[in-house]
């Protein structure tokens, strides 16, 4: 019989609805619940295509006797982070502080008022590598809850109370300058892997946001050495395994530092992060690997991530059907020279399993390698052959939760990478996404859904990166379409960012000032995985404040760009977004009205110019001679009866030109 989660809309929590654990939602009603029978909350929380979720799900919360145990001694709540990413950072901050280290699954036990007393990630169901079972943990817990309660309180209320002193004084204490950048750069210097790109060792992260603020700080600065790691790291990561060199797009991360294994998962925030990475490395270098992997990964997103409602799917998982019946990870993606010989023939088989570095012992698991094109490139035919192959194999699982940050994201890839290099149908792809946003997840009063799933909402209020991403995206849809009412609907956005979610002295929490409160109110500025809601927004600001000559938005990006100054120097790897932001309001950032008909060539080559500028952070605005479509574009005539470009920062305007070569000068100088 399905538990309380057959309700839910999270994929996630729809995986748990047949456990015979008694799952509750998140919500005031299961805390109830506990406080009335005495016992404590089970919290376990995770996302749908973490493979040791599925794992423990499989080893504890699918087993009969575990589950009668934990029913009878808590009272379980199941948490889905990707949908409710306050709670994640809430106790995923407890766990780091109490044990180092963090990861999903999280587990934590609280009290019945959501104080955290015991900690850990995944359990095994038998003791193993020096690591409790599951149930030596849950019998350890119910004890130390029914015979010493008071001390479990003590420690509860300690471990607040150290989570209440950790808030962040950052903020207002004036923006990055030259010197903050070049120590930053200096930063990332020293952690460069210069033999296989990007930062540190393994694990090794896509490292999108670095990377854009190495692109802006060679356009302002004319820094070779940033332009390379920039390049060098994206394309070793488009040779190695980290990339699907079939069917295009990004695993999470590598497994090794070469780039060689990843960890199957593809998720949308990271796809949509790279393709825009990439479209902006061939921007600056013409790299004809960039273009084509900003193209593919651009064209997997719309072809295995798109739903049926016009938004993008949250992820697939890592693992799916070997052929079996074994639930493996990367089945779908892995190859053995037999396979390949197999699907291409004797002599295009072997010319194949040594350009994709095939190996007879593997470079994966039982003989199976994960494909790399360390040199050369692959025949297109060939490539076709090996992809319909691959799609007779069953597929990785799909989350269909539409989250509002990453779709943000991906409307601002897939517009900028359309316009780049002339794919309205991608653009298109981009306004769509916009539109189910704007009617399904925005409410009247441009408060933001965080979810939603089959074309209903989720009951999850957004949170600081979910009002920050899609008005990222609503700008970049703006600057590419020249429809003013992305700028408009951005704005509505970033009003109740400076409303709801600006502290004083410039800082910013990730819930809103109305948002359920929890133990502690989250407040992150570091990147992680996609950038922090805190930088995301100080970016967005300023783009805003650009086009509309705001000066509450300015302000409010500068008292954000704080705790760049204070974490850039010392830590720029966890803060690239917030750099990449820093640049651009070093650099102005400038702005361009292009001012003439659409339908007019030279209006056309006008503003591709614009949007191929590397200026960091340029706004574009693009439409008829003092139209009241952009702020930008008031006052903005034809010249000699020709459209006309005006390039203006810091409230000083160039001459207006109708040449796109002195455009071109206009925004590199």
């Amino acid at each position: 019989m399905p538990n309380r989660l057959a309700h839910e809309t999270s994929p996630y929590l729809l995986q748990h609805a047949d456990n015979p654990v008694d799952w509750w939602p998140w919500s005031g009603e299961a805390f109830e619940e506990a406080r009335k029978r005495g016992v404590p909350v089970l919290l376990s929380v995770g996302y749908s295509s973490c493979h040791w979720c599925h794992v423990m799900a499989h080893e504890s919360f699918e087993d009969d006797e575990t589950a009668a145990y934990v029913n009878e001694h808590f009272v379980p709540v199941k948490v889905d982070r990707e949908e409710r990413p306050d709670v994640d950072a809430v106790y995923m901050e407890a766990v780091q502080a109490a044990t180092g280290q963090g990861g999903w699954p999280m587990t934590v036990f609280l009290t019945a008022d959501g104080e955290p007393f015991y900690f850990g990630t995944y359990f095994p169901p038998e003791p193993r590598h020096g690591m409790a079972s599951f149930r030596q943990v849950l019998e350890g817990v119910a004890a130390a809850w029914n015979e010493r309660r008071e001390e479990v309180g003590e420690v509860a209320g300690k471990i607040v109370r150290d989570l209440a002193g950790r808030s962040l004084a950052y903020g207002g204490e004036g923006v990055p300058g030259e010197e903050e950048l070049a120590q930053a750069l200096l930063g990332l210097t020293r952690e460069y892997d210069e033999r296989n790109g990007g930062f540190g060792g393994a694990p090794k992260f896509p490292p999108s946001m670095a990377v854009e603020f190495l692109l802006r700080h060679y356009a302002r600065t004319g820094s070779d050495g940033a332009l390379q790691m920039a390049a060098e790291t994206c394309g070793a990561m488009a040779r190695g395994g980290l990339y699907d060199q079939l069917g295009g797009g990004f695993a999470r991360y590598s497994v090794d530092r070469e780039w060689v294994v990843p960890h199957f998962e593809k998720m949308l925030y990271d796809n949509a992060l790279l393709c825009r990475v990439y479209a902006h490395v061939w921007r600056a270098t013409g790299s004809e690997l960039a273009r084509r992997v900003a193209l593919e990964t651009a064209e997997f997103m719309v072809r295995e991530l798109r739903t049926a409602e016009g938004g993008f799917a949250s992820a697939l998982d890592a693992d799916s059907d070997d052929g079996t019946g074994r639930h493996v990870e990367g089945a779908f993606y892995v190859w053995t020279p037999q396979q390949l010989r197999e699907v291409l023939g004797d002599e295009d088989g072997q010319r194949v399993v040594e350009l994709f570095g095939v190996t007879q012992e593997g470079t994966f698991e039982e003989g199976a390698s994960v494909l790399q094109l360390p040199d050369g490139e692959v025949d297109p035919a060939i490539k076709q052959r090996l992809f319909a192959a691959r799609a007779l194999r069953a597929r990785p699982e799909r989350d269909d939760k539409v989250v509002a940050a990453w779709n943000g994201l991906a409307i601002a890839a897939l517009a900028e990478v359309g316009a780049y290099f002339e794919r309205p149908d991608l653009v298109e792809r981009a306004t769509e996404a916009a539109d189910l946003l704007v009617r399904l997840h925005m409410d009247n009063g441009a408060r933001l859904a965080r979810t939603s799933k089959d074309g209903k909402i989720g009951a999850n209020a957004g949170v600081l990166e979910d009002y920050a991403d899609v008005a990222e995206g609503f700008l970049a849809l703006a600057g590419v379409t020249g429809e003013g009412v992305w700028l408009e609907f951005a704005g509505f956005l970033l009003d109740i960012v400076i409303d709801q979610f600006v502290s004083e002295g410039g800082a910013l929490y990730d819930t809103a000032h109305d948002a359920e409160p929890l133990i502690r109110r989250p407040q992150d500025p570091t990147d992680n995985a996609t950038p922090s809601g805190w930088t995301a927004a100080a970016g967005a600001l300023l783009s805003y404040a650009a086009h509309t000559g705001s000066e509450a938005h300015r302000t409010a990006a500068e008292g954000a760009l704080g705790v760049v100054k204070a974490l850039g120097p010392r830590a720029p790897r966890f803060i690239g977004w917030g750099l990449a932001v820093a640049e651009a309001l070093l650099d102005g950032p400038r702005e361009v009205a292009v001012a003439g008909s659409q339908d007019d060539a030279v209006t056309r080559e006008l503003h591709r110019t614009a949007l191929l500028a590397q200026a960091p952070g340029v706004v574009v605005a693009v439409g008829e001679p003092d139209s009241e479509e952009f702020p930008l574009l008031r006052d903005r005539h034809l010249v000699e009866g020709s459209p006309a470009a005006y390039v203006c920062r810091n409230f000083a305007c160039r001459m207006p030109t109708s040449d796109p070569a002195e455009l071109a000068a206009q925004l590199g100088g």
